[in-house]
């Protein structure tokens, strides 16, 4: 079989090429032959398989690399896999680990992103640039393996003492209350479909905190690897007007389950946030928690805002707009950014009288 190659090439040379030079890299390539490889990545230790990452557990701190460059000549179901088993061994060692491939566009980025890589970058380099984002992720994935669980949220934000007593009472007595309700939709999930009975998926909240996010499972085992396979269907993406976009969401969405169908129509799904609540990830109202992968790309000064208040099961987007097919993405963030701006328990209270009309969504998202 004739390997395939990937071709590396250097944007600058000369004094910038020399911020590469003190960085301890290791280069993985497992489709084919790497060209030019020494002059973009000098002195980078040089791994053929993904399995040997795993050698890296037992190398002191001194020993092991800034970071995992993973070259790739193309994106498949089989690469995924790798990227999965990568981030599996390089995310409790606090290495970073960066994707260079071309021709990568922004749902494909997304789909990576997702599956455990730290960022995405072509096979041009800008050697002082590419140095500079290492460093950057380095500190960062440190910090946030030191950072005490008893931080304050980051930028400030605080949830009122009103709001937080509010959703202590109501989470924990509608969990009392909906127990039975609860118990009989696990019962369900486990007899259609052997797995899990909740989903759990790591989500961006207020000040950009993350937390796990729970969620009763309404898709078949393994949902997440099929992304790739659906980035097509991207209710997001095959809409001319919303291309480019940040969110991912599937109409009539071919891995939900039976009974996934049904607890999604009916919100029953999300009923598992409660707890959420109460251990104060949540609040009842605010804007939703978003994915990583999604929430990483809102960075700019507008889009941010929407992390700059609680995140909530439900909100002002959800009650106005939820299961509609003309939501638009600019839509959806100017509905967020209007809660965030302003907001009052008074205004919460009203949201939560227009929720349960909009429970029963009007279409299968």
């Amino acid at each position: 079989m004739e390997l395939s190659t990937v071709e590396l090439e250097l944007t600058k040379t000369g004094a910038e090429k020399e911020s590469l030079h003190g960085l301890k890299l290791m280069t993985l390539c497992t489709s084919g032959n790497v060209l030019n490889l020494t002059q973009v990545f000098p002195n980078a230790e040089v791994i053929e398989t993904v399995v040997t990452l795993e050698s890296l557990r037992y190398r002191t701190h001194a020993n092991r690399p800034d970071a995992v460059i993973f070259l790739a000549e193309g994106i498949s179901e089989l690469f995924m896999q790798q990227i999965r088993f990568a981030d599996k061994v390089l995310r409790h060692l606090s290495i970073p680990l960066i994707v260079v491939c071309d021709n990568l566009d922004r749902e494909t980025k997304k789909i990576v992103l997702k599956n455990g890589a730290d960022d995405c970058f072509s096979t041009t380099i800008h050697p002082e640039g590419f140095a500079y984002w290492i460093d950057f992720l380095k500190r960062f994935k440190k910090f946030q393996k030191e950072k005490p669980a008893s931080d304050p949220e980051p930028y400030g934000y605080r949830v009122s003492p009103t709001k937080r007593v509010f959703d202590i009472a109501v989470s924990g007595i509608a969990l009392v209350f909906l127990s039975p309700i609860m118990i009989a939709i696990a019962i369900a999930i486990r007899i259609e479909s052997r797995g899990p009975i909740f989903y759990i998926s790591k989500r961006a909240g207020s000040g950009y905190k993350i937390f796990n996010f729970l969620k009763f499972r309404s898709m078949r085992v393994g949902a997440d690897a099929e992304l790739a396979k659906l980035a097509h269907l991207n209710q997001y993406a095959n809409d001319p007007a919303r291309q480019g976009s940040v969110f991912f969401k599937l109409e009539n969405d071919p891995r939900i389950t039976r009974i996934g169908k049904f607890i999604r129509n009916t919100s029953l799904d999300e009923l598992p946030q409660l707890i959420n609540v109460l251990r104060g990830d949540m609040s009842i109202v605010g804007n939703r928690p978003l994915p990583l992968y999604e929430a990483q790309q809102l960075t700019k000064e507008q889009c941010a805002m929407r992390f700059m208040t609680a995140a909530g099961i439900t909100g002002l987007w959800q009650v106005t707009k939820r299961g509609k097919k003309e939501l638009s993405e600019e839509e959806r963030i100017d509905l967020d950014v209007q809660y965030a701006r302003d907001n009052s328990f008074h205004k919460d209270m009203m949201l939560i009288m227009k929720t349960l009309p909009a429970l029963t969504q009007q279409a299968a998202v």
